[in-house]
């Protein structure tokens, strides 16, 4: 399986942790201001990461098609940041995540659209577990 599964536990460990504590952070401060410090600390965790290891020195040689789509990602990025913030702020923690997380089966569907990988039966059985799953949680 290689070491991405490993990552991939890591990220939902901390994607839950960061629900958790978002919710907490959010309680009387606008969404957007809160959002915004939270990037500050991101952008200058990653710069860190980036300095330590050297690699800000390949930032010239990449190419103009991945500087738009990493640009087009960051304001996805965003705009998702901004849209969680402020549904954590309005709903329940437990409520607002599922539907999040519901962007695990329109990521599998614009994958199969877009990067033309496999929709099997597993993954739209899976898929539609995960809708049903959300819809049970949050009505």
């Amino acid at each position: 399986m290689g070491t991405w599964w490993f990552y991939a536990l890591l990220s939902a460990f901390c994607a839950a942790l960061t629900t958790i504590l978002a919710k907490i952070g959010v309680t009387g401060v606008n969404s957007n201001l809160a959002t915004a410090i939270r990037t500050l600390v991101i952008v200058g965790i990653a710069w860190a990461i980036v300095a330590a290891q050297g690699t800000w020195r390949e930032a010239g040689a990449i190419p103009s098609r991945t500087w738009v789509f990493l640009i087009l990602s960051g304001a996805a990025t965003g705009l998702s940041w901004l849209f969680y913030f402020r549904a954590l702020q309005l709903g329940k923690a437990s409520q607002v995540a599922p539907i999040d997380k519901g962007s695990l089966v329109l990521t599998i569907a614009l994958s199969a659209i877009f990067l033309g990988e496999t929709l099997t039966w597993k993954i739209a059985v899976g898929s539609l577990c995960i809708v049903a799953g959300t819809l049970i949680i949050v009505l």
